[in-house]
């Protein structure tokens, strides 16, 4: 049987997280080792929810290397786009959680391997398939992968392609917080589709997330934004209309990795089921969307780590 064709396609990073699960009797964080990156837990979301999905990357020749790669291909993920290089490693995450299940990151990536991709390695069939090309600011800290975000992105929105994007901030990636900035509302300008943070807001505009969603669209060309909010919920806007959508309640939260990327790929898999334009998307389909990603996401803060917090679909 021919296979269906791809719908999204991501740039990005690939790497292992290291996530706490507990502590040992001096106070020192346990740590167990998990499978992720936005760009995976996005994608593997998507996949769960039956939607055809693929990477461009690079990853190192490695044990954590082979391990993300087979994790992505146990999830449905095409990988042909999936470069292993002997020359770097593959990038760690090491993630430690206050009593509240909200993380602090501390990173292995001088250089990791998902930095060191060039466009000339990116297989750009996987972007002529794909209808949303989905990309995030990890891509844009370094040299060579900045380069080649913009040309992928470039060539994505020249072929037509649907831009989506996740800021997906973490400072200590970063040499200062002004190129921080600059990067990420490149980001802002040249994407159809953004979820972002109240914490990305507050630091790239100094609003409240109120106003967040509803001020991209009218200063960056956006057509269609969320704003997530944690364990409060979403706002979210396009030009028909605006709302906000309460977060789950009565849930059990032991670990929020991932939940943003989550979030994300359940408002892609939303969007693409109801066959419409950005813009064109009724105050009710806005609705529709924000309920479904908060759903998804709230159930997956109750298992630890990023790919693996993704719920089945017997458990929506």
């Amino acid at each position: 049987m021919e296979k269906e064709s791809i719908r999204v396609t991501t740039l990005g990073e690939l790497l292992i997280d290291f996530a706490q699960t507990g502590a040992d009797g001096q106070g020192y964080p346990a740590l167990k080792a998990n499978p992720g990156g936005a760009p995976a837990n996005f994608l593997c979301t998507l996949a769960k929810l039956g939607v055809r999905t693929a990477i461009a990357g690079k990853v190192g020749d490695d044990t954590f290397g082979n391990l993300l790669t087979q994790t992505l291909k146990d999830n449905d993920v095409e990988t042909r786009g999936l470069i292993k290089d002997k020359s770097v490693f593959t990038t760690l995450a090491f993630v430690t959680l206050d009593e509240k299940g909200n993380r602090d990151f501390a990173f292995s990536r001088k250089p990791g391997a998902d930095t060191c991709i060039s466009f000339e390695e990116i297989d750009l069939t996987l972007i002529d398939e794909c209808e949303v090309f989905h990309f995030g600011s990890l891509s844009l800290t370094d040299e060579p992968a900045r380069t080649a975000t913009y040309k992928a992105v470039e060539y994505a929105r020249n072929n037509g392609k649907l831009i989506s994007y996740d800021p997906n901030l973490r400072k200590p990636l970063w040499s200062d917080t002004d190129e921080a900035k600059r990067q990420i509302l490149w980001g802002l300008a040249n994407a159809d589709i953004v979820k972002i943070s109240d914490d990305e807001i507050d630091f790239l505009f100094g609003i409240a997330p109120s106003e967040g969603a509803q001020y991209i669209i009218e200063n960056y060309g956006a057509r269609l934004v969320f704003v997530t909010c944690g364990e409060k919920g979403c706002y979210y806007a396009n030009r028909n209309g605006k709302g906000f959508t309460p977060a789950m309640k009565d849930i059990n939260v032991v670990d929020t990795t991932g939940a943003g990327d989550i979030f994300a790929g359940s408002v892609i898999f939303k969007f693409l089921e109801m066959k419409k334009q950005p813009e064109c998307l009724t105050e009710s389909d806005l609705s529709e969307i924000a309920e479904f990603a908060t759903r998804v996401a709230g159930l997956s803060t109750e298992k630890y780590g990023g790919i693996s917090s993704v719920p089945d679909k017997s458990e929506l």
